[in-house]
């Protein structure tokens, strides 16, 4: 392939839909997770990649390309869908409560998978805040299955399902810019479809072409806007969460308009220790959880198959959070 072409290709038409069609953004990402980019150019394509909107067209073929490159897990043998949440390297400024939605869901039941960095590039990544909560990273495929299979919960780096796609996220140090390949990490399913994928979408842009993505691809999703990139429902203000099952979009809640952030529960301070005293606290029922993440939680036993109806989802969440309204 003509990468020079390619990248002038892209980088002329950045006012314009991609010049890629699908089967060549296939080819592309393909190669680029192979390691059969030299490394001039493959930051040539990450900035031209980043220079341009992503259209639905080349998410798909992204996305068939990184099916075939990453390893792939068992569902634990249980009567629900696991639920993959993404951490992509954590938040700046709010606490991180994604370890939170985890463990509340494995508490319920609900297998629960956790794929991301190790480290937060100056932010405060979920693999510390579990590694403080006592729960380490998996180091191999096996050790993430069993405990799955026995804990119902795993956090396991991206590195171990998905190495060429853990190559390309370690360039945003070197590069200074997000590339395809953080988008792609969202839709890393080592379950095969058989999971319910919770999508943080960066922007409306972002959103509307994942919503286009779920409408013609199988399987099971919950989207909603991220906070700080994480795919935890912001404690402030709820966004709108999307639930989508096998090209069928159903809006589970609508976003609030005006935020409560002077109202909610919340841990005092965001760094890690502060963070993670705080969930346990959580965990034990000695604090409240704000009510956005109480209907995530509802959206996800919805979405997981763990109850067929969304007001029962909504009542089983508020009981088992202490909160009096979930809806």
């Amino acid at each position: 392939m003509n990468f020079a072409k390619t990248i002038r290709d892209l980088l002329d038409r950045t006012d314009a839909p991609w010049a890629l069609t699908e089967d060549e953004a296939h080819r592309i990402f393909a190669m680029i997770l192979d390691g059969g980019v030299a490394d001039l150019e493959l930051g040539g394509l990450i900035v031209a990649l980043h220079a341009n909107p992503l259209a639905l067209p080349h998410l798909l073929g992204f996305h068939s390309a990184l099916v075939g490159r990453s390893f792939h897990l068992d569902p634990p043998p249980v009567s629900v869908r696991p639920v993959v949440l993404p951490s992509r390297l954590g938040t700046f400024r709010q606490p991180n409560l994604l370890p939170l939605l985890a463990l509340k869901l494995q508490h319920l039941g609900v297998p629960v998978l956790v794929h991301g960095a190790l480290y937060g590039e100056g932010r405060i990544a979920s693999a510390r805040i579990f590694r403080e909560l006592d729960i380490m990273p998996c180091t191999h495929l096996s050790q993430a299955q069993s405990q799955l299979t026995e804990q119902n919960l795993a956090f396991v780096p991206t590195a171990v399902l998905a190495p060429g796609l853990s190559c390309i996220l370690g360039l945003r140090n070197r590069l200074g810019l997000d590339s395809v390949g953080h988008a792609m990490a969202k839709l890393l399913d080592p379950f095969n479809g058989q999971s319910l994928l919770v999508v943080p979408a960066a922007d409306k842009n972002e959103r509307a072409v994942l919503s286009e993505f779920f409408k013609v691809q199988a399987g099971h999703a919950l989207v909603l806007e991220a906070t700080e990139g994480e795919a935890f429902a912001d404690p402030r203000r709820r966004p709108n969460l999307e639930y989508y099952c096998d090209g069928n979009r159903e809006l589970l809640f609508d976003a609030e308009v005006t935020s409560v952030k002077n109202l909610i529960s919340q841990p005092p301070g965001s760094d890690v220790a502060s963070t993670a005293l705080w969930i346990r606290r959580a965990m034990n029922g000695e604090v409240s959880l704000p009510l956005p993440l109480v209907n995530q939680i509802a959206c996800c036993l919805y979405g997981s198959g763990y109850v067929r109806d969304m007001n029962q989802a909504k009542a089983i969440a508020a009981v088992e959070t202490g909160s009096l309204v979930a809806g």
